[in-house]
């Protein structure tokens, strides 16, 4: 099993775009959708499902593929537009979120091909990952094990314990990508709880860190791909991002968190989309 890359046609600029666009399709629906996490996440999922992740969308539980989680998992709208452009799953099949006997929940679940664990109760996607990347490390396996956890989230206790016992058990085939968007449902993180400086908070639990652009998808491919940074670290990437990216009206705001849009808003949004292209 190979990575596929992004074909010769495309870009992950262009990819991401098309994310966005299903994000805003699904978010027009009548359950509504975290669009604002879902809208900052993009590039990365982007950059990790179309040019790092060794996976195969024909064999999504072969044994030697890389593992991702969506700690986040409030953002499933954006892992879902994903997975269907990856051929996980059918595009079609995105007009279902949310409806009565759909898989594709609020909430990512294990009935969709593509997903490894039910996530969403905050905290749990980093310990998880260190599960994973141990188990791979006892099989003797060379797997990666991704997880994308959300700003707010790092308030959580269980991340930080999570994060001791990754570098204690020097798992370097972890990588961490906090989707660093400095919103939460209720405000600015940095004034409910802050946490800058950030990176310097990751290296002295003892991780390999690099902080950088979060809209730069072919930045963070070459980030993500180069992981592991230092040998018996854990690595992760603190991913500057603003939430609701791509669209003016909502972008950088508490209130994108969740939304479900009118037919005046939606048809607003996929214009922003076309006129930015999904990154302005």
């Amino acid at each position: 099993m190979t990575t596929t890359q992004v074909p010769a046609r495309d870009t992950l600029e262009s990819i991401a775009s098309r994310i966005r666009s299903h994000v805003v399709d699904m978010c027009a629906g009548p359950e509504g959708g975290h669009l604002g996490g879902a809208f900052s996440c993009v590039e990365a999922l982007s950059a990790l499902y179309f040019s790092v992740l060794n996976v195969d969308p024909r064999h999504p539980d072969d044994p030697d593929r890389d593992r991702f989680l969506l700690s986040k998992g409030h953002a499933a709208v954006a892992l879902y537009a994903t997975l269907a452009e990856r051929g996980f799953i059918p595009v079609g099949e995105l007009a279902e979120y949310g409806r009565p006997g759909s898989r594709l929940m609020g909430h990512p679940v294990r009935a969709v091909p593509g997903v490894e664990m039910p996530t969403g109760s905050l905290g749990h996607g980093l310990a998880l990952a260190c599960g994973f990347a141990l188990a791979n490390r006892y099989a003797g396996r060379d797997a990666r094990s991704f997880v994308l956890l959300g700003d707010g989230e790092l308030q959580e206790g269980s991340v930080w314990e999570a994060a001791i016992a990754a570098a204690s058990l020097r798992l370097d085939r972890l990588v961490a990508v906090v989707d660093r968007n400095g919103l939460q449902l209720t405000g600015s993180t940095e004034r409910i709880a802050p946490m800058e400086p950030l990176a310097e908070r990751w290296r002295s639990f003892g991780w390999a860190v690099r902080d950088v652009d979060g809209h730069d998808a072919d930045g963070l491919a070459g980030h993500l791909a180069a992981a592991p940074w230092e040998p018996g670290r854990p690595s992760v990437l603190i991913a500057r991002t603003v939430k609701g990216q791509g669209l003016p009206f909502l972008a950088g705001r508490a209130a994108s968190h969740y939304v479900t849009l009118s037919e005046r808003n939606h048809a607003r949004a996929l214009g922003a989309l076309r006129t930015t292209g999904g990154t302005g």
